[in-house]
C-alpha cells in the first residue's frame, strides 16, 4: 500500500500516476494530490484537470475509465 510521504493518505493510482508524470518518473515514494497541489501552488481542480488530459492523450500511466 502506498502512502503519501507527507501526509500518510492511501494514495490512488492516479495520485501515484500524476506524481510519476509531473515529478519524478523513477520515484519510489509519493505524494497525494493535496500535497502536490500545495507544493506546485496550484488547485487541486487543475490537477484532475491535468490527470484527464493525460489519459485521453493515451498516456499509459493513467489506466482508461470504465464508462
Amino acid at each position: 500500500m502506498n502512502v503519501c510521504k507527507n501526509c500518510k493518505k492511501e494514495l490512488s493510482s492516479d495520485e501515484i500516476s500524476l506524481y510519476l508524470k509531473m515529478v519524478n518518473r523513477a520515484a519510489q515514494d509519493f505524494i497525494c494530490k493535496e500535497c502536490l497541489a500545495a507544493e506546485l501552488r496550484v488547485t487541486t481542480e487543475l490537477l484532475d484537470e491535468r490527470i484527464e488530459y493525460f489519459r485521453s492523450s493515451g498516456c499509459a500511466l493513467f489506466s482508461q475509465k470504465n464508462e
